[in-house]
This record gives structure tokens, sequence and C-alpha cells, in this order.
């Protein structure tokens, strides 16, 4: 048998005898029994599916599936089996298993196989019941609405040797007719707002049955007791007609609101109904018919309303913020709807159609706080690193001007806090001004995902990723579908050289969206860390598909390819990207990244110079990127990590 080794994806069966270790104690010679009844009767059942028995361990199995969905029917007819044997089987004598499945990487040597994947699919068996089968999200994602059994979110369980915590799901075993034993508890005062139905007789009205959405999701958040998904995890039901209780175990919430918005000249009528995610029983609906210019108090009735249906304590200065009306002008409501509508397409084309409304919204309420911060939020984006559609110093003053507007106005606004924030962590690299912003906007809404998530980004450029892993598991509770927020995940990863678990974290957002680009992007450089050129050009070239080559992309691609020592496909990149240059702005950064990747060091320097005059965001984790650790023994890099303000 060869002894090279080969990595690879595949699904990891452990199985797991409850109370096999105590029992040998007890008894060996039954012990041993037992275990040869258990493998006479697994062993059949594996060979009806395509798998592959890697080894037994003392009482376990270890099992390699080449598809997911294949394991999980595989570990329910072993389970179903177990059962239809103890039935008739004396409980000494019983075989109870437990069965953990995970989906991830593996290496393979010598007909053996290790890796996170197998730790993890041991690791998560003991969160099965007797007789259960235990899946972790990576698994849960290929298989959903696959299987004929409902499956259940557990939540997020911290794992030993394994970094970050991993959601782990349960199938619930309903044997041949029979009802759940013990039903799966829901916290009532999770609440998901789901996307509110466009029933206007405009189409183009549907900004704002989005923008209600939206609203309700921010008004409620400011409640302390509930937790309220955000916006982006609920984008995805959009359309749908999922039942309520699958959209209760995905999401891990007990109540689920959902409405519709009619709007005809100034006349608004909206619905809504408040429903038991569990049973899907009804506890609350209301319908409005109400002037335009009423919004501001339906959204406050709504909030308080399903407070006092859960049970839930409303904090007298949480009442103030829920009542207070944030324009009295509808007509600057609405432009603000559409600005965050055009926002939320992330396009530069609907960014700067953003700018446009929010600033119209400006116009007919100079006042508007939440304008402001829409602004900013616009103006950062476009500038940020993400997207960079326009250079640094074209953006963020703008967008810091706004913010400020915004706080001026209403200092109590988690949104501008945050938006500030990140324009003193991006642009004006204040570091201690961007702390106190970010959590000063955590203290004021600790629902708020986006907040949690921009501060992760903060401390991880310190190398304080404990802490940034720590506030993007809170950003996950808060947005669990989110693939920026996963993506964000797998970066905390790869900055902290855990190179491994960044390429299952990126591999598993990339199965779930296979088009969501910027998993396809940063998927690539664990690869590249790692000596991997080949896969990393794979997923790069995807990532420049799928983004109608986009600067960033490309720049990447070249990287890889200089790598891996194909300095003519490199170059050939470096010149599109220089030819681009003449026409719209590409990061001096980007340029950098690619001459040092060809070894061009002198060149690098002078392109990171030129990075550092335009207050290029991606500067700020530049103390912790993998990639800058061949310059760090070079004193023009230290004498620039120095300037942006970095001590170490």
């Amino acid at each position: 048998m060869s002894s090279q080794k080969q990595r690879k994806l595949a699904a990891i069966m452990f199985t797991d005898m409850v109370g096999y270790t105590t029992l040998s104690q007890k008894n060996e010679s039954l012990s041993l029994s037992v275990l040869e009844e258990q493998r006479k009767l697994v062993r059949p059942i594996l060979a009806r599916f395509n798998c592959r028995e890697v080894k037994t361990i003392g009482d376990a199995f270890l099992i390699e599936f080449a598809s997911a969905l294949e394991a999980v029917k595989c570990a329910y007819e072993i389970q179903k089996a177990a059962r239809e044997f103890n039935a008739s089987t004396p409980e000494e004598r019983r075989i109870n298993l437990r069965i953990g499945i995970h989906l991830g990487d593996i290496v393979e040597s010598e007909g053996d196989i290790t890796g996170d994947a197998v730790n993890v699919a041991s690791r998560i068996g003991p969160f099965a019941e007797k007789g259960g089968i235990s899946l972790s999200r990576q698994v849960y994602d290929q298989v959903q609405n696959k299987f004929e059994l409902p499956i259940l979110s557990i939540g997020p369980k911290a794992l030993k040797n394994v970094t970050t915590p991993v959601e782990v799901y349960k199938i619930d075993m309903q044997w041949s007719g029979e009802k759940s034993s013990r039903p799966t508890h829901l916290d009532k005062s999770r609440i998901a707002v789901l996307p509110f139905a466009n029933i206007s007789p405009n189409p183009s009205d549907e900004y704002f049955a989005d923008g209600m959405t939206e609203e309700l999701i921010a008004t409620l958040s400011r409640i302390r007791e509930l937790g309220v998904i955000a916006r982006t995890s609920i984008t995805r039901y959009k359309g749908l007609t999922k039942p309520v209780t699958e959209i209760g175990r995905e999401l891990n919430v007990g109540t689920v609101l959902e409405g519709s918005v009619r709007v005809a000249g100034k006349k608004l009528r909206i619905t809504a109904q408040l429903i038991d995610a569990a049973s899907e029983e009804h506890l609350w609906s209301a319908s409005y018919d109400r002037e335009l210019e009423d919004i501001f108090a339906i959204q406050t009735d709504i909030a308080t309303r399903i407070a006092k249906e859960l049970k839930v304590k409303i904090l007298r200065t949480e009442k103030i913020r829920l009542e207070k009306k944030a324009t009295g002008i509808p007509e600057a409501y609405s432009l603000y709807l559409k600005g965050r509508h055009s926002l939320n397409a992330r396009s530069e084309k609907s960014l700067k159609e953003a700018i446009r409304h929010f600033d119209s919204a400006i116009r007919h309420d100079p006042d508007f706080a939440l304008a402001y911060t829409g602004l900013a939020d616009a103006y950062s984006i476009l500038a940020s690193y993400s997207l960079e559609y326009i250079p640094p110093n074209e953006g963020f003053p703008k967008a810091k001007a706004a913010a400020e507007k915004a706080l001026a106005l209403d200092d109590h606004l988690a949104e501008a806090h945050a938006s500030l924030g990140l324009v003193k962590f991006y642009y004006d690299w204040d570091w201690a001004g961007a702390e106190a912003e970010f959590k000063k906007a955590i203290e004021l809404n600790p629902g708020y995902a986006q907040a949690h998530q921009y501060y992760a980004d903060f401390v991880k450029s310190f190398g304080r990723f404990d802490e940034a892993l720590k506030e993007m598991r809170s950003a996950l509770v808060l947005d669990p579908l989110s693939y920026s927020i996963n993506t964000g995940i797998g970066h905390v990863l790869y900055l902290s050289r855990q190179y491994d678990q960044a390429l299952d974290h990126y591999r598993s957002v990339v199965e779930s969206d296979p088009a969501f680009v910027p998993a396809r992007l940063w998927y690539g450089r664990p690869y590249m860390q790692k000596g991997m050129f080949k896969e990393a050009i794979d997923q790069l070239k995807q990532a420049v598909k799928l983004s109608n080559e986009s600067t960033v992309s490309l720049a990447t691609l070249a990287q890889a390819y200089a790598s891996a020592g194909q300095t003519r496909e490199a170059r050939a990149l470096l010149d599109q990207l220089m030819e681009r240059s003449k026409k719209q702005y590409v990061p001096a950064y980007w340029i950098a990244l690619v001459q040092m990747s060809m070894g061009n060091r002198d060149e690098a320097i002078s392109w990171l110079e030129k990075a550092y005059n335009e207050r290029s965001s991606w500067l700020v984790w530049a103390n912790v990127e993998p990639r800058f650790d061949i310059l760090r023994s070079d004193p023009r890099f230290g004498s620039l990590l120095k300037r942006i303000g970095f001590r170490n």
C-alpha cells in the first residue's frame, strides 16, 4: 500500500457504544460478547452503502463516506437496526449507540485517516441521546430538505481541541409514527422577523416592505431581553414558503413575526402575526390602517405588544428609545427606506444611488439622524477593504462627517457609533478612538450583530484572536446564516496561522453557497500559505469568474501564480491591473502584494508606501497578515508598521 498522503473532503461517521467502558470494567466477557454482536449488526448495514470502514477503535467504528447524505442514511439504518435488536434483548446485552457525523478535510495515509474532520465527528457524538445521531453544521447544510426526519439545532458547542464552537444538530428520531418523546426547547425570547410581504398596488413599493422588516428588527433589538435575528439571515427567507417550525429550527428561535405591507398614496395598511415556532400557534395578531406619518407609532406598538406577549420587561430607557420618532416627515422616511434598500444591494451603482436617497432625505429633514447614519455607511462601504470602489480618501472623510452629525443629533444611536468606529479604525488609524466607539455601540445595543463583527475585525488586527472569535460568535448567534460573518471567522483563523481550520471554515461557506465570492476569494489564501498552489489557483479562478474579474480577485490569483512559480501568468495579470489603473481606482495595496509574491521586494515596499499614502484599509491587518512574513526582517516594512501605529 502506498504511503503517499492524500488530502480530500469526506463525510466522517464515528459510532460510540453508551456505557461500554463501565460494562467492560464490571464484566469483561459480557462486554466482549456485546461488542461482537455490535459488529455483526453494523457491518452488514455498512455493506449496503457507499462507504469505507477505516477501522474500529475499541467499541467505536470510524467510517468514511463520499456523501454526507449517504452517511446520514446509513447512521439512521444502524440506529433503526439497533432499536429492533434491543426490543427483544435483555438490558445488559443491548446495543446502545451514539453517532456523530461531520463533513470536512481529511488526510489519508496507508489506509488510515486523520484531520479535524475525524476529531469533530468523534467529539459531537456525545451530544446525541442514546440511540441518536448528531450532525455538524456542515452536514446539516448538505442534507436539509433531503432527509425525511426533522433535524433540530441544539446550538453551538465547544469541542476539545477545536478552536471555534461547532453548531451541532440532532436528528429527531420519530420511530414508526411515534412523536418525539421530548420536545426540543426553543427560547421564545429569540425572535425572527420574516420579510414582510409587499401587497401594494405598485410593485416598486417593495422597498417599503423590506424597510419595514429592517426597521422592526432594529426596533426590537433595542429591547435587551429579546434576541433578534439580524437582517442578513432573514433575507434568505424572502419569497420562500417554509413551515414556521422549520424556520424556527434553522434559526434556533422560539418565535416568528410575519406580516404584510400595503402602501397606497399616503395611506398605510400593515398586518402582523406573532407565531410560536414550535407549535405554529398564533400568539398575537393585529392590523393597522393608518396614515404614512404614523409608521413609527405602529413599529412601537408592535414591539411593545410582542414584549408583553412574551413577558419581556421593557426598561424605562428602552421605552423612551422605542417611542422616539426618527422623523416627523413621511417623505424623508420613504427616501431613507429607499436608501437602505439600495445600500443592501452593495454594488457601486446601488451605493451611489443610496447616497442620493439619503441626501434627499436629509434635505427634507436636516435633523434626521438615521439618514446621516445611512450616508456614513454608504460612503464607508464604497471605500472599504471589501469593495474599494473609490479611494479611501474620497469616501471615509465623508463617512466620518456624516457619522459625527448623526451622533450630534442622537448620541444613543448604536449604528452611528459603529459607523464612526469603522472610520477611526480603517482610515484614521485611531486605535483608542475606534475601540471606544465599537464598545459604545455594543453597550447601547448588544443585539447589533454588525457592531460585534466590526469589533472582531478591530481586535484581530492586534493579534487578539481569542477576543475576535468571541465577538464573531456573538455576531453569529444574532445572524446565524450570515456568510459574511462565517467568512470573517475564517479570516481570524487564517490570520492566526490556523490554516487547516480556516480551510474547513471557508469550505463550509462555499458548500452552502458556491457563488459567495468573498469565501471563494479568501479560501485561496490558506492554501497558498500551505504551499497547495493548485488548490489555491482553482478556488481563485472561481472567484475571478464569479466577481466578473474584480481587482482583488485578479490580484490574489496573480499572487497564487507567482507563489507557484508561474511567473508568466502572474505578470499577465499584473499588466492587466496596471492597465485598469489608467481608467479606474486600483488599490496600491494589491499591486504591492503581487510584486512581493513575484520576489520584487523593493517594488513591493514602494507600492506599500503608496498604499500608506492612500490610507488603504487593508493595512490595518499588516501586523498580522501571513503574506507579509517575508518582509518582517526588512527595516522599511518595520518603519511602515510604526507609522501606521503598531508598536510591535
